[in-house]
C-alpha cells in the first residue's frame, strides 16, 4: 500500500538518518497463460512486481542523491527469457528490467546507481505461494537442477544476496543500468 511505502522510507530516515541503499526485493508469482490470465491477476502483479519499485524508487529519490546512493531491484530470469504459463509474471519482470535500465539514464548524472539481479531458480517461498504444492515444488528443483541449469543445481539465497551486496557497494561504482543474470546459466540455455 501507498502509505506503508511511505512509512518504510520515512521510518528508515528516521532510524538512520540518511539513506544509501534501496533494495526491491518483494514480489509474486502467479501461474497463467494468455487464455486464463484474469486481469485482476496481471493487475496484482503489476501493482506488486513494477508499481511498488516505481513508487519506492520514487519517494527515496531525494534521500538517494542526497547521499549519492544506490537501488538493485530483484527481477528474474524471467524478465531475459520467455517462459510458458507464467505470463504475468514474466512480463512484469522484464518491466522491471526495462525500468532499471531507464531510470539508469536519468540518474546516472545525479551520482545515483541502479542495477537489476535475474535469478534463476532459487530456494525460496516464492513459488509455494505462487500455489505450488511441496511435491511439485521439490520434482520443479529436481528438473531444474538436472535438466534446466547448466550448473546442475539450483541457486542459494545467499548468493543473490552477495550479488546485491556487490552491486549496492563501491566495488561496483563503475556499474549501472545492469541486468546481472545469476542463474547457473540458465538464461543461456534453451532446455526446458
Amino acid at each position: 500500500k501507498e502509505i506503508d511505502r511511505e512509512r518504510l522510507i520515512k521510518d528508515t530516515i528516521e532510524a538512520f538518518g540518511r539513506l544509501d541503499i534501496l533494495v526491491n526485493a518483494a514480489g509474486i508469482l502467479t501461474t497463467g497463460t494468455i487464455e486464463n490470465t484474469t486481469i485482476e491477476s496481471w493487475d496484482e502483479m503489476f501493482e506488486i512486481n513494477v508499481r511498488s519499485i516505481f513508487r519506492l524508487i520514487q519517494i527515496s529519490l531525494p534521500h538517494l542523491i542526497e547521499s549519492r546512493g544506490n537501488i538493485v531491484n530483484v527481477s528474474s530470469v524471467t524478465g531475459i527469457r520467455a517462459f510458458p504459463g507464467v505470463l504475468a509474471y514474466c512480463v512484469s519482470k522484464a518491466a522491471v528490467d526495462q525500468l532499471t535500465r531507464c531510470i539508469s539514464l536519468e540518474l546516472a548524472p545525479k551520482g545515483v546507481r541502479i542495477n537489476a539481479v535475474n535469478p534463476g531458480v532459487t530456494r525460496t517461498q516464492l513459488h509455494k505461494r505462487g500455489g505450488m504444492s511441496e511435491e511439485k515444488y521439490e520434482e520443479f528443483l529436481k528438473h531444474s537442477a538436472e535438466i534446466t541449469h547448466p550448473l546442475g543445481r539450483i541457486g542459494e539465497p545467499e548468493e543473490i544476496a552477495d550479488l546485491i551486496l556487490f552491486l549496492a557497494s563501491e566495488n561496483a561504482s563503475w556499474i549501472t543500468g545492469a541486468t546481472c543474470p545469476i542463474d547457473g546459466g540458465r538464461s543461456n540455455t534453451c532446455l526446458r
